[in-house]
């Protein structure tokens, strides 16, 4: 992971914020033997006492529970938009071109759920991805006892108490005004991932170049 400081996020609510906007996240690990063992899932966080926690699901009997059974320790990865960004948009192109992104990564040890604990998980985590809707048919409590039968043996729950948090939104932080204006509106008119990345270096841009300021080249060198 990249360790400029001026790709770092330091304000902790907006990083809480991505994890929020971006729950669809990449787990990792490795077995005691040393082979690795990934998986996708939606994953929520809260805060407790001032202490961070992830929570998720994985599926029985597969490589990554059997992996963090025998080696708790995980890396779970939070990703949002991305785009490339053409050194051809810069005051001086002639260096090379890149990608702008924004990532939250987070250490911690994953600790497996009792199955009641997984049961009162499991409402939390279907009635927030509803949006809170009661009358929603495939919330926990409103699904069928036969399905839930059949599902819940199948699924193991966990919970990570964050060790370690660490980020990069790579926004163009480190070019000129002038480019930063002009990457803005490149993104912009490429819609999608491009323009999100470009709203999210909207939001810096203030920040960045304070009316008056002149800007400091060297403090990217």
């Amino acid at each position: 992971m990249y360790n400029f400081s001026y790709f770092k996020e330091k304000d902790r609510q907006t990083i809480l914020d991505f994890i929020e906007q971006n729950p669809f996240a990449f787990i990792t690990g490795s077995d005691l033997s040393g082979k690795q063992v990934a998986t996708q899932i939606p994953i929520l966080i809260e805060e407790r006492q001032g202490e961070l926690f992830l929570q998720g699901h994985i599926m029985r009997n597969t490589d990554h529970h059997k992996a963090f059974n025998d080696n708790p320790n995980a890396l779970v990865v939070f990703s949002g938009p991305s785009a490339y960004v053409s050194a051809t948009w810069y005051s001086n192109s002639q260096i090379g071109s890149t990608w702008n992104y924004m990532s939250v990564h987070i250490n911690g040890l994953v600790n497996f759920m009792s199955n009641d604990e997984l049961i009162a998980f499991m409402r939390k985590f279907t009635l927030k991805f509803e949006k809170g809707n009661t009358n929603s048919q495939t919330i926990f409590d409103n699904l069928p006892n036969n399905f839930l039968d059949k599902m819940m043996p199948a699924i193991i729950g966990f919970e990570i108490k964050v060790d370690k948090i660490n980020n990069v939104f790579k926004l163009s932080q480190n070019r000129d005004e002038k480019s930063y204006i002009n990457i803005i509106s490149k993104l912009e008119e490429q819609g999608g991932n491009s323009a999100s990345i470009a709203l999210e270096m909207k939001k810096r841009k203030t920040e960045l170049f304070p009316p008056g300021v002149e800007w400091d080249s060297s403090k990217f060198d």
